[in-house]
């Protein structure tokens, strides 16, 4: 796909009015307190949006051994993929969530997509600094994986899509079937509002290549912990599921395991006005697939990297590992085909 340089800018666009995030003293720093504010439909109302913050960096990280900050991989996702939505005001009304992909040597691409359910909070540009008070935000977010386009030309992946489709059971050929994943506040899986604070997430460093002082307006941090697969409420797909997302966590090390934090820092560009038109063609690209090769037009993202910038490497034993899976799910729901899949 042709890519378009970024440019970015320090300059917000002219109209910013104000005022919504001093509409409460509950909503103002250290703390803010959103709770006020319904959580709203996140596509519901896109005819008020006239501001955006655009994500062009979106650096996110996790431990590849959940519990070892050793294992710590940072991968910045394709850019302008993410979003915030806001009036002249500054109350937020829509966010976009970013996407990625995985590669599984036996099954093709693997899709992922944090999707944002519902949303809430403020912008405040004339905070205007990195280390200001910028925006306070809570969102409900599901993950979401499906099959990409070159599982489709694997021999697995057609013999795994027959046996559902014989069964007339979902299969996740798309982001429609996708697999369901809940998303929780890190340490409280009975709490599904997470939160968009600004700053960057004080819990770990970052290596040089994840920073973008220079380039960014400002920056803001997310954390969700993973939490577990939502039941299909049928023994053989919920096993099916399962061992996708193990194939898809052996691919991008832990990045959906349960119990694990995935935590992103997004810098962000100036603020710009929003084309509601291309808003919504925005977001509907984005949300039904991103079967056009994990980018955005303006480039693709990074590789998952160490602090010292060693790339992420799944191992050579990933294809074993993966068949393995592969044929225990077909022994315990279909064992007359176990053996195919050798």
């Amino acid at each position: 796909m042709a890519t378009n340089p970024i440019i970015p800018s320090k300059t917000p666009a002219p109209g910013w009015i104000g005022g919504f995030s001093t509409s409460n003293p509950a909503f103002a720093y250290p703390d803010p307190d959103l709770t006020s504010l319904p959580m709203l439909d996140n596509m519901a109302n896109i005819p008020l949006l006239q501001r955006q913050l655009d994500v062009l960096w979106p650096e996110f990280s996790w431990e590849t051994i959940v519990g070892n900050p050793q294992s710590r991989c940072y991968q910045m996702f394709a850019p302008d993929i993410s979003r915030a939505g806001y009036d002249a005001a500054g109350r937020v009304y829509s966010i976009i969530c970013p996407q990625q992909g995985a590669y599984s040597p036996n099954l093709g691409d693997l899709n992922i997509e944090v999707t944002v359910n519902a949303q809430r909070g403020w912008v405040n540009e004339q905070a205007g600094d990195l280390d200001a008070d910028l925006v306070a935000a809570d969102m409900t977010v599901t993950g979401k994986i499906w099959f990409g386009p070159s599982a489709k030309t694997k021999r697995i992946y057609k013999l795994l899509e027959m046996i559902l489709k014989v069964e007339k059971l979902p299969f996740p050929l798309d982001k429609a079937n996708a697999i369901q994943v809940t998303l929780h506040r890190v340490g409280d899986p009975s709490q599904p509002i997470i939160q968009v604070r600004s700053g960057i997430n004080p819990d770990f460093p970052n290596p040089p290549f994840a920073l973008h002082a220079e380039e960014a307006w400002a920056v803001a941090n997310v954390s969700v912990q993973i939490g577990p697969i939502l039941s299909r409420h049928n023994p053989m797909v919920d096993d099916f599921n399962a061992m996708v997302m193990e194939i898809f966590n052996l691919a991008s090390g832990n990045l959906l395991k349960v119990g694990n934090v995935l935590t992103w820092n997004v810098w962000l560009d100036a603020p710009t006005l929003v084309d509601q038109a291309e808003w919504k063609a925005h977001a509907e690209t984005w949300r039904h697939s991103i079967d056009t090769g994990h980018v955005t037009p303006d480039g693709a993202g990074h590789r998952a990297r160490y602090f010292d910038e060693c790339p992420f490497e799944p191992g050579e034993q990933i294809v074993e590992q993966e068949l393995d899976l592969i044929r225990a799910w077909l022994k315990k729901h279909v064992g007359w085909l176990a053996d195919l899949a050798a």
